[in-house]
Protein backbone atom coordinates (compact mmCIF):
# COMPACT_ATOMS: atom_id res chain seq x y z
CA UNK A 1 0.00 0.00 0.00
CA UNK A 2 3.11 2.15 0.79
CA UNK A 3 4.06 2.09 -2.60
CA UNK A 4 0.36 3.19 -4.28
CA UNK A 5 1.18 6.48 -3.11
CA UNK A 6 4.76 6.91 -4.39
CA UNK A 7 3.88 5.32 -7.42
CA UNK A 8 0.50 7.99 -7.75
CA UNK A 9 2.77 10.97 -7.17
CA UNK A 10 5.41 9.85 -10.23
CA UNK A 11 2.09 9.42 -12.46
CA UNK A 12 0.77 12.86 -11.66
CA UNK A 13 4.79 13.97 -12.44
CA UNK A 14 4.92 12.38 -15.51
CA UNK A 15 1.42 14.45 -16.56
CA UNK A 16 2.82 17.56 -15.30
CA UNK A 17 6.48 17.20 -17.09
CA UNK A 18 3.95 16.95 -20.62
CA UNK A 19 1.73 19.90 -19.26
CA UNK A 20 4.79 21.60 -19.14
CA UNK A 21 5.41 20.77 -22.87
CA UNK A 22 1.97 21.81 -23.83
CA UNK A 23 2.32 25.29 -22.15
CA UNK A 24 5.41 26.07 -23.53
CA UNK A 25 3.85 25.60 -26.71
CA UNK A 26 0.44 27.24 -26.27
CA UNK A 27 2.91 30.41 -25.30
CA UNK A 28 4.76 30.03 -28.38
CA UNK A 29 1.76 29.76 -30.58
CA UNK A 30 0.27 32.99 -29.20
CA UNK A 31 3.44 35.27 -28.96
CA UNK A 32 6.20 34.12 -31.45
CA UNK A 33 4.55 31.07 -34.01
CA UNK A 34 5.16 32.55 -37.81
CA UNK A 35 1.79 32.83 -39.45
CA UNK A 36 3.29 29.28 -41.51
CA UNK A 37 3.58 27.48 -38.25
CA UNK A 38 -0.05 27.10 -36.98
CA UNK A 39 -1.58 24.65 -39.09
CA UNK A 40 1.20 22.20 -37.82
CA UNK A 41 1.02 23.49 -34.63
CA UNK A 42 -2.83 22.77 -33.93
CA UNK A 43 -1.70 18.61 -34.60
CA UNK A 44 1.14 19.06 -32.29
CA UNK A 45 -1.11 20.66 -29.96
CA UNK A 46 -3.84 17.79 -30.25
CA UNK A 47 -1.58 14.97 -29.78
CA UNK A 48 0.41 15.98 -27.06
CA UNK A 49 -3.52 17.23 -25.65
CA UNK A 50 -4.30 13.72 -26.19
CA UNK A 51 -1.10 12.01 -24.18
CA UNK A 52 -1.95 14.11 -21.16
CA UNK A 53 -5.38 13.10 -21.68
CA UNK A 54 -5.13 9.56 -21.56
CA UNK A 55 -2.82 9.25 -19.01
CA UNK A 56 -5.26 11.55 -16.35
CA UNK A 57 -8.10 9.39 -17.07
CA UNK A 58 -6.23 6.11 -17.16
CA UNK A 59 -7.58 3.00 -15.09
CA UNK A 60 -3.42 3.29 -13.44
CA UNK A 61 -4.72 6.25 -12.20
CA UNK A 62 -8.24 5.36 -11.59
CA UNK A 63 -6.47 2.33 -9.21
CA UNK A 64 -4.29 4.57 -7.28
CA UNK A 65 -7.22 6.93 -6.40
CA UNK A 66 -9.01 4.46 -5.16
CA UNK A 67 -6.62 3.11 -2.90
CA UNK A 68 -5.60 6.24 -1.75
CA UNK A 69 -9.09 7.26 -0.89
CA UNK A 70 -9.52 4.34 1.47
CA UNK A 71 -6.38 5.43 3.00
CA UNK A 72 -6.53 7.30 6.68
CA UNK A 73 -3.09 7.68 7.33
CA UNK A 74 -2.33 10.41 4.52
CA UNK A 75 -1.13 13.71 5.10
CA UNK A 76 -3.07 16.77 4.66
CA UNK A 77 -1.17 18.05 1.58
CA UNK A 78 -1.76 14.36 0.01
CA UNK A 79 -5.33 13.80 1.14
CA UNK A 80 -5.93 17.59 -1.10
CA UNK A 81 -3.97 15.97 -3.71
CA UNK A 82 -6.36 12.73 -4.42
CA UNK A 83 -9.59 14.54 -3.33
CA UNK A 84 -8.78 17.69 -6.34
CA UNK A 85 -7.75 14.65 -8.97
CA UNK A 86 -10.17 12.45 -8.41
CA UNK A 87 -12.63 15.15 -8.80
CA UNK A 88 -11.17 16.15 -12.10
CA UNK A 89 -10.28 12.35 -12.85
CA UNK A 90 -14.13 11.38 -12.92
CA UNK A 91 -15.30 14.47 -14.29
CA UNK A 92 -12.55 13.89 -18.09
CA UNK A 93 -13.15 9.89 -17.50
CA UNK A 94 -16.62 10.34 -19.34
CA UNK A 95 -15.31 11.87 -22.61
CA UNK A 96 -13.73 9.98 -25.39
CA UNK A 97 -9.97 10.65 -25.25
CA UNK A 98 -10.14 10.78 -29.25
CA UNK A 99 -13.05 13.12 -29.01
CA UNK A 100 -10.71 15.20 -26.78
CA UNK A 101 -7.62 15.33 -29.49
CA UNK A 102 -10.46 16.49 -31.93
CA UNK A 103 -11.32 19.27 -29.61
CA UNK A 104 -7.67 20.13 -28.83
CA UNK A 105 -7.19 20.43 -32.54
CA UNK A 106 -10.05 22.40 -33.31
CA UNK A 107 -9.66 24.68 -30.60
CA UNK A 108 -5.59 25.88 -31.37
CA UNK A 109 -7.03 26.55 -35.06
CA UNK A 110 -10.12 28.20 -33.70
CA UNK A 111 -8.18 30.70 -31.81
CA UNK A 112 -5.46 31.37 -34.98
CA UNK A 113 -8.80 31.89 -36.95
CA UNK A 114 -10.02 34.45 -33.98
CA UNK A 115 -6.51 36.54 -34.04
CA UNK A 116 -6.83 36.73 -37.96
CA UNK A 117 -10.74 37.69 -37.83
CA UNK A 118 -10.44 40.09 -34.98
CA UNK A 119 -7.27 42.31 -37.01
CA UNK A 120 -9.79 42.08 -40.19
CA UNK A 121 -13.05 42.84 -37.60
CA UNK A 122 -14.48 40.15 -39.95
CA UNK A 123 -17.29 37.69 -37.76
CA UNK A 124 -18.00 35.59 -40.62
CA UNK A 125 -14.86 34.15 -40.67
CA UNK A 126 -14.59 32.81 -37.36
CA UNK A 127 -18.14 32.24 -37.34
CA UNK A 128 -17.49 28.51 -38.06
CA UNK A 129 -14.96 27.57 -35.97
CA UNK A 130 -17.22 29.59 -32.98
CA UNK A 131 -20.07 26.66 -33.90
CA UNK A 132 -17.58 24.17 -33.55
CA UNK A 133 -16.23 25.57 -30.25
CA UNK A 134 -19.71 25.83 -28.67
CA UNK A 135 -20.64 22.29 -30.12
CA UNK A 136 -17.96 21.04 -28.53
CA UNK A 137 -18.28 22.64 -24.96
CA UNK A 138 -22.15 21.72 -25.40
CA UNK A 139 -21.32 17.75 -26.10
CA UNK A 140 -18.75 18.26 -23.07
CA UNK A 141 -21.71 19.77 -20.38
CA UNK A 142 -23.61 16.33 -20.94
CA UNK A 143 -20.59 14.10 -20.68
CA UNK A 144 -19.79 16.05 -17.53
CA UNK A 145 -23.70 15.87 -15.96
CA UNK A 146 -25.15 18.60 -14.26
CA UNK A 147 -28.29 18.67 -12.04
CA UNK A 148 -30.09 21.81 -13.93
CA UNK A 149 -28.50 23.95 -16.50
CA UNK A 150 -25.47 22.33 -18.55
CA UNK A 151 -23.92 25.80 -18.22
CA UNK A 152 -23.31 24.60 -14.58
CA UNK A 153 -21.07 21.81 -15.70
CA UNK A 154 -19.15 24.47 -17.52
CA UNK A 155 -18.45 26.60 -14.58
CA UNK A 156 -17.40 23.84 -12.50
CA UNK A 157 -14.17 24.08 -14.50
CA UNK A 158 -13.45 27.49 -13.45
CA UNK A 159 -15.45 28.09 -10.03
CA UNK A 160 -15.36 24.49 -8.27
CA UNK A 161 -19.26 24.57 -7.07
CA UNK A 162 -20.87 27.76 -8.45
CA UNK A 163 -23.89 27.14 -10.27
CA UNK A 164 -25.75 29.36 -12.68
CA UNK A 165 -28.50 29.86 -9.67
CA UNK A 166 -26.26 31.33 -7.82
CA UNK A 167 -24.35 33.81 -9.93
CA UNK A 168 -27.75 35.24 -10.68
CA UNK A 169 -28.24 36.07 -6.82
CA UNK A 170 -25.20 37.56 -6.87
CA UNK A 171 -25.80 39.54 -9.91
CA UNK A 172 -29.27 41.03 -9.28
CA UNK A 173 -27.71 43.03 -6.28
CA UNK A 174 -24.63 44.04 -7.36
CA UNK A 175 -26.25 45.43 -10.79
CA UNK A 176 -29.40 47.22 -9.06
CA UNK A 177 -26.66 49.53 -7.09
CA UNK A 178 -24.01 49.53 -9.75
CA UNK A 179 -25.95 50.98 -12.37
CA UNK A 180 -27.30 54.09 -10.78
CA UNK A 181 -24.30 54.81 -8.71
CA UNK A 182 -22.17 55.00 -12.43
CA UNK A 183 -25.73 57.46 -13.49
CA UNK A 184 -25.01 59.22 -9.87
CA UNK A 185 -21.29 59.58 -10.87
CA UNK A 186 -21.53 60.63 -14.60
CA UNK A 187 -24.41 63.04 -14.20
CA UNK A 188 -23.82 64.75 -10.30
CA UNK A 189 -20.05 64.10 -10.33
CA UNK A 190 -16.72 66.08 -11.62
CA UNK A 191 -15.36 64.16 -14.26
CA UNK A 192 -10.78 64.33 -13.32
CA UNK A 193 -9.05 65.87 -16.26
CA UNK A 194 -6.85 63.64 -18.22
CA UNK A 195 -5.78 66.18 -21.24
CA UNK A 196 -1.97 66.19 -20.05
CA UNK A 197 -2.28 61.87 -20.34
CA UNK A 198 -3.10 62.28 -24.07
CA UNK A 199 -0.18 61.97 -26.85
CA UNK A 200 2.41 59.07 -28.47
CA UNK A 201 4.10 56.95 -26.32
CA UNK A 202 6.45 54.19 -27.71
CA UNK A 203 5.87 50.69 -27.68
CA UNK A 204 9.27 50.53 -25.98
CA UNK A 205 8.98 52.87 -23.53
CA UNK A 206 5.78 51.50 -22.03
CA UNK A 207 7.56 47.80 -21.83
CA UNK A 208 10.03 49.90 -19.83
CA UNK A 209 7.82 51.03 -17.28
CA UNK A 210 5.54 47.53 -17.36
CA UNK A 211 8.78 46.47 -16.31
CA UNK A 212 9.33 48.40 -13.17
CA UNK A 213 5.70 48.45 -12.28
CA UNK A 214 6.31 44.62 -11.97
CA UNK A 215 10.18 44.42 -10.18
CA UNK A 216 8.51 46.93 -7.59
CA UNK A 217 5.29 44.62 -6.90
CA UNK A 218 7.82 41.46 -6.67
CA UNK A 219 7.58 39.80 -10.03
CA UNK A 220 10.39 37.62 -10.21
CA UNK A 221 12.43 38.08 -14.02
CA UNK A 222 14.39 35.37 -13.15
CA UNK A 223 11.47 33.27 -12.94
CA UNK A 224 9.42 34.85 -16.11
CA UNK A 225 9.30 36.90 -18.39
CA UNK A 226 7.14 39.69 -20.23
CA UNK A 227 6.37 39.41 -24.12
CA UNK A 228 3.68 41.14 -26.28
CA UNK A 229 0.41 39.35 -27.96
CA UNK A 230 -3.04 40.38 -29.06
CA UNK A 231 -4.95 39.41 -25.80
CA UNK A 232 -2.53 39.34 -22.78
CA UNK A 233 -2.70 36.43 -20.82
CA UNK A 234 -0.51 34.80 -18.07
CA UNK A 235 0.90 30.82 -18.13
CA UNK A 236 3.17 28.24 -16.04
CA UNK A 237 5.38 26.46 -18.67
CA UNK A 238 6.90 24.55 -15.22
CA UNK A 239 8.65 25.03 -12.02
CA UNK A 240 10.47 28.29 -11.83
CA UNK A 241 8.90 29.60 -15.17
CA UNK A 242 5.99 31.88 -14.81
CA UNK A 243 5.26 34.05 -17.97
CA UNK A 244 3.70 37.38 -18.81
CA UNK A 245 2.55 38.28 -22.16
CA UNK A 246 0.87 42.21 -22.26
CA UNK A 247 0.13 44.48 -25.08
CA UNK A 248 1.07 48.26 -25.75
CA UNK A 249 -1.49 50.93 -27.22
CA UNK A 250 0.84 53.97 -28.09
CA UNK A 251 -1.31 56.09 -27.46
CA UNK A 252 -2.09 55.39 -23.72
CA UNK A 253 0.36 54.54 -21.48
CA UNK A 254 -2.05 53.39 -19.02
CA UNK A 255 -3.45 50.33 -20.86
CA UNK A 256 -0.17 48.44 -21.18
CA UNK A 257 0.74 49.09 -17.67
CA UNK A 258 -2.35 47.91 -15.82
CA UNK A 259 -2.39 44.79 -18.16
CA UNK A 260 0.74 44.63 -16.76
CA UNK A 261 0.00 44.63 -13.34
CA UNK A 262 -2.95 42.59 -13.72
CA UNK A 263 -0.94 39.63 -15.42
CA UNK A 264 1.68 40.05 -12.85
CA UNK A 265 -1.17 39.56 -10.13
CA UNK A 266 -1.48 36.08 -11.77
CA UNK A 267 1.70 35.80 -11.63
CA UNK A 268 2.58 36.38 -8.38
CA UNK A 269 0.34 33.91 -7.20
CA UNK A 270 1.90 31.44 -9.31
CA UNK A 271 5.14 32.21 -8.73
CA UNK A 272 4.07 31.97 -4.89
CA UNK A 273 2.98 28.52 -4.87
CA UNK A 274 5.47 26.37 -2.90
CA UNK A 275 7.56 24.00 -4.67
CA UNK A 276 6.23 20.84 -2.69
CA UNK A 277 3.21 21.18 -4.50
CA UNK A 278 4.50 21.23 -8.42
CA UNK A 279 3.15 18.13 -10.67
CA UNK A 280 0.77 17.03 -7.69
CA UNK A 281 -2.92 18.32 -8.84
CA UNK A 282 -2.60 21.39 -6.40
CA UNK A 283 0.13 23.75 -7.94
CA UNK A 284 -2.41 26.09 -9.40
CA UNK A 285 -4.97 28.75 -8.00
CA UNK A 286 -7.86 27.63 -5.89
CA UNK A 287 -10.35 28.68 -9.14
CA UNK A 288 -10.16 31.16 -11.33
CA UNK A 289 -12.05 33.40 -9.53
CA UNK A 290 -9.65 33.34 -6.55
CA UNK A 291 -6.50 33.63 -9.08
CA UNK A 292 -8.53 36.92 -11.04
CA UNK A 293 -9.11 38.34 -6.91
CA UNK A 294 -4.77 38.47 -7.54
CA UNK A 295 -4.89 40.20 -11.22
CA UNK A 296 -7.92 42.69 -9.78
CA UNK A 297 -6.22 43.88 -6.67
CA UNK A 298 -2.88 44.53 -7.93
CA UNK A 299 -4.22 45.97 -11.12
CA UNK A 300 -6.89 48.20 -9.30
CA UNK A 301 -6.38 48.77 -5.33
CA UNK A 302 -2.55 48.62 -6.19
CA UNK A 303 -2.15 50.16 -9.23
CA UNK A 304 -5.00 52.68 -9.44
CA UNK A 305 -4.63 53.80 -5.44
CA UNK A 306 -3.20 57.32 -4.95
CA UNK A 307 -0.64 55.87 -2.65
CA UNK A 308 1.14 53.91 -5.98
CA UNK A 309 1.22 57.26 -7.51
CA UNK A 310 2.86 58.54 -4.84
CA UNK A 311 5.79 56.34 -5.46
CA UNK A 312 5.02 55.83 -9.26
CA UNK A 313 4.70 59.30 -10.43
CA UNK A 314 8.80 59.95 -10.34
CA UNK A 315 9.15 56.66 -12.40
CA UNK A 316 6.16 57.82 -14.64
CA UNK A 317 7.76 60.90 -15.80
CA UNK A 318 11.51 59.61 -15.89
CA UNK A 319 10.30 57.37 -18.55
CA UNK A 320 7.51 60.27 -20.57
CA UNK A 321 8.84 63.43 -19.44
CA UNK A 322 5.10 65.31 -19.71
CA UNK A 323 3.94 63.94 -16.74
CA UNK A 324 6.76 65.86 -14.26
CA UNK A 325 3.77 69.01 -14.64
CA UNK A 326 1.54 66.20 -13.12
CA UNK A 327 0.98 65.77 -9.03
CA UNK A 328 0.26 61.80 -7.93
CA UNK A 329 -3.38 62.94 -7.03
CA UNK A 330 -3.82 64.13 -10.75
CA UNK A 331 -2.33 61.22 -12.39
CA UNK A 332 -4.46 59.08 -9.57
CA UNK A 333 -7.83 60.88 -10.79
CA UNK A 334 -6.65 60.61 -14.48
CA UNK A 335 -6.31 56.75 -14.14
CA UNK A 336 -10.18 56.36 -12.49
CA UNK A 337 -12.04 57.92 -15.00
CA UNK A 338 -15.48 56.43 -15.19
CA UNK A 339 -16.67 56.03 -18.40
CA UNK A 340 -19.09 53.19 -19.86
CA UNK A 341 -17.00 52.05 -22.29
CA UNK A 342 -16.10 49.13 -25.30
CA UNK A 343 -13.50 47.37 -24.59
CA UNK A 344 -13.53 44.81 -21.35
CA UNK A 345 -10.10 45.01 -20.46
CA UNK A 346 -10.31 48.56 -20.54
CA UNK A 347 -13.15 49.10 -18.28
CA UNK A 348 -12.97 51.12 -15.61
CA UNK A 349 -14.00 49.41 -11.65
CA UNK A 350 -17.18 50.49 -11.39
CA UNK A 351 -18.32 49.28 -15.05
CA UNK A 352 -16.23 46.49 -15.47
CA UNK A 353 -18.68 44.53 -13.75
CA UNK A 354 -21.55 45.34 -16.33
CA UNK A 355 -19.33 43.85 -19.00
CA UNK A 356 -19.10 40.38 -17.34
CA UNK A 357 -22.67 40.34 -16.83
CA UNK A 358 -23.28 40.93 -20.70
CA UNK A 359 -20.96 37.50 -21.98
CA UNK A 360 -22.60 35.75 -18.71
CA UNK A 361 -25.97 36.45 -20.22
CA UNK A 362 -24.75 35.49 -23.85
CA UNK A 363 -22.79 32.59 -23.24
CA UNK A 364 -25.17 30.67 -20.83
CA UNK A 365 -28.00 31.28 -23.60
CA UNK A 366 -25.35 29.98 -26.25
CA UNK A 367 -25.26 27.14 -23.92
CA UNK A 368 -28.68 26.09 -23.61
CA UNK A 369 -29.40 26.61 -27.04
CA UNK A 370 -31.48 30.10 -26.45
CA UNK A 371 -29.01 31.84 -28.90
CA UNK A 372 -27.35 30.66 -32.09
CA UNK A 373 -23.65 32.01 -32.43
CA UNK A 374 -24.77 33.92 -35.88
CA UNK A 375 -27.00 35.72 -34.00
CA UNK A 376 -24.10 37.01 -31.76
CA UNK A 377 -23.11 40.57 -33.56
CA UNK A 378 -26.28 41.55 -32.72
CA UNK A 379 -27.76 40.38 -29.46
CA UNK A 380 -24.08 41.86 -28.02
CA UNK A 381 -24.64 45.11 -29.66
CA UNK A 382 -28.04 45.20 -28.37
CA UNK A 383 -26.68 44.31 -24.87
CA UNK A 384 -23.78 46.59 -24.83
CA UNK A 385 -26.22 49.80 -25.63
CA UNK A 386 -28.67 48.00 -22.81
CA UNK A 387 -25.96 47.26 -20.11
CA UNK A 388 -23.23 50.60 -21.00
CA UNK A 389 -25.29 52.49 -23.18
CA UNK A 390 -22.63 51.98 -25.76
CA UNK A 391 -22.87 50.46 -29.29
CA UNK A 392 -19.56 49.02 -30.71
CA UNK A 393 -18.94 50.58 -34.37
CA UNK A 394 -17.69 47.33 -35.23
CA UNK A 395 -16.83 43.49 -34.61
CA UNK A 396 -13.36 44.01 -33.19
CA UNK A 397 -14.79 46.29 -30.82
CA UNK A 398 -17.48 44.59 -29.79
CA UNK A 399 -17.89 40.23 -30.15
CA UNK A 400 -14.73 40.06 -31.20
CA UNK A 401 -13.00 41.21 -28.42
CA UNK A 402 -12.03 38.11 -26.52
CA UNK A 403 -10.22 35.34 -27.12
CA UNK A 404 -12.19 33.35 -24.55
CA UNK A 405 -14.81 31.61 -26.72
CA UNK A 406 -12.27 31.18 -29.40
CA UNK A 407 -10.90 28.53 -26.93
CA UNK A 408 -14.22 26.94 -25.60
CA UNK A 409 -13.72 28.56 -22.04
CA UNK A 410 -17.72 28.57 -21.52
CA UNK A 411 -17.81 29.49 -18.40
CA UNK A 412 -14.94 31.29 -17.78
CA UNK A 413 -15.89 34.75 -17.31
CA UNK A 414 -18.10 34.91 -14.03
CA UNK A 415 -14.59 34.31 -12.53
CA UNK A 416 -14.02 38.17 -12.99
CA UNK A 417 -16.57 39.13 -11.91
CA UNK A 418 -15.96 36.85 -9.09
CA UNK A 419 -12.27 38.19 -8.69
CA UNK A 420 -13.82 41.40 -8.20
CA UNK A 421 -15.59 40.58 -5.19
CA UNK A 422 -13.06 38.48 -3.87
CA UNK A 423 -10.35 41.31 -3.78
CA UNK A 424 -12.61 43.24 -2.29
CA UNK A 425 -13.27 41.38 0.83
CA UNK A 426 -9.37 40.29 1.02
CA UNK A 427 -7.98 43.83 0.39
CA UNK A 428 -9.92 44.82 3.25
CA UNK A 429 -8.54 42.01 5.61
CA UNK A 430 -5.13 43.10 4.93
CA UNK A 431 -5.17 46.65 5.20
CA UNK A 432 -7.39 45.63 8.83
CA UNK A 433 -4.43 43.49 9.85
CA UNK A 434 -1.59 46.05 7.94
CA UNK A 435 -2.51 49.06 9.48
CA UNK A 436 -0.04 51.02 7.37
CA UNK A 437 0.14 48.87 4.36
CA UNK A 438 -1.06 52.31 1.90
CA UNK A 439 1.65 54.21 3.48
CA UNK A 440 3.87 51.46 2.69
CA UNK A 441 3.06 51.75 -1.05
CA UNK A 442 3.51 55.18 -1.07
CA UNK A 443 7.32 54.42 -0.43
CA UNK A 444 7.46 51.76 -2.93
CA UNK A 445 6.87 48.89 -0.64
CA UNK A 446 4.74 46.21 -1.42
CA UNK A 447 6.65 43.11 0.25
CA UNK A 448 3.62 43.69 2.81
CA UNK A 449 0.53 42.89 1.28
CA UNK A 450 2.40 40.31 -1.22
CA UNK A 451 3.63 38.33 1.96
CA UNK A 452 0.30 38.28 3.53
CA UNK A 453 -1.11 37.35 -0.02
CA UNK A 454 1.34 34.42 0.24
CA UNK A 455 0.37 33.62 3.73
CA UNK A 456 -3.15 33.17 3.11
CA UNK A 457 -3.57 32.15 -0.69
CA UNK A 458 -0.97 31.57 -2.45
CA UNK A 459 0.92 28.72 -0.21
CA UNK A 460 -2.04 26.56 -0.39
CA UNK A 461 -2.44 26.41 -3.84
CA UNK A 462 -5.53 23.95 -4.66
CA UNK A 463 -5.26 22.55 -0.68
CA UNK A 464 -8.78 24.40 -0.53
CA UNK A 465 -11.81 24.95 -2.45
CA UNK A 466 -12.32 28.63 -3.23
CA UNK A 467 -15.04 29.72 -0.89
CA UNK A 468 -13.11 27.70 1.96
CA UNK A 469 -10.05 29.00 1.04
CA UNK A 470 -11.22 32.82 1.65
CA UNK A 471 -13.69 32.12 4.86
CA UNK A 472 -9.88 30.97 6.07
CA UNK A 473 -8.07 34.26 4.83
CA UNK A 474 -10.95 36.29 5.58
CA UNK A 475 -12.86 34.64 8.56
CA UNK A 476 -15.89 35.35 6.64
CA UNK A 477 -18.59 33.67 3.55
CA UNK A 478 -18.22 36.00 0.45
CA UNK A 479 -19.74 39.17 0.56
CA UNK A 480 -20.14 41.42 -2.13
CA UNK A 481 -20.95 44.36 0.24
CA UNK A 482 -16.63 44.85 0.27
CA UNK A 483 -17.09 45.76 -3.02
CA UNK A 484 -19.68 48.01 -3.31
CA UNK A 485 -18.03 49.67 0.07
CA UNK A 486 -14.78 50.06 -2.11
CA UNK A 487 -15.92 51.60 -5.18
CA UNK A 488 -18.24 54.00 -3.38
CA UNK A 489 -16.10 55.61 -1.07
CA UNK A 490 -12.89 55.29 -3.52
CA UNK A 491 -15.18 57.34 -6.22
CA UNK A 492 -17.54 59.35 -4.87
CA UNK A 493 -14.36 61.09 -3.56
CA UNK A 494 -12.69 61.52 -6.70
CA UNK A 495 -15.65 62.61 -8.28
CA UNK A 496 -16.30 65.22 -5.56
CA UNK A 497 -19.68 63.86 -4.56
Amino acid sequence: MSDTLSLYKKHLREIGKLNSSLSLLHWDQRTHLPEKGHSARAEVIGKLSKMIFELSISDELGRYLEELEERDDLSERDRASVRVVGREYRRYRAIPPDLFEEFSIARAESETAWEKARAASDFASFLPHLEKMVDYSRRFAEYFGYSENPYDALIEEYEPGMTTAQLREIIAPLKDKLAPFIKHLVDEGTRPHTEFTRGKFPAEKQRELSRRALEAIGYDFTAGRLDTTVHPFTITTGPGDVRITTRFLEDDPFSGLYSSMHEGGHALYDQGIPDELRWTGLDDGASMGIHESQSRMWENMVGRSLPFWRFFSPIISEVFPQFAAASPEEIYRAVNVVEPSLIRVEADEVTYNLHIMLRFELEEGLINGRIAAKDLPELWNEAMERYLGVVPPDDAHGVLQDVHWSGGMFGYFPSYMLGNLYAAQLFAKAKQEIPDLEERFAKGDFSPLLSWLRDKIHRYGRIYDPIDLLKEATGEEPDSGYFINYVVQKYSEIYGL
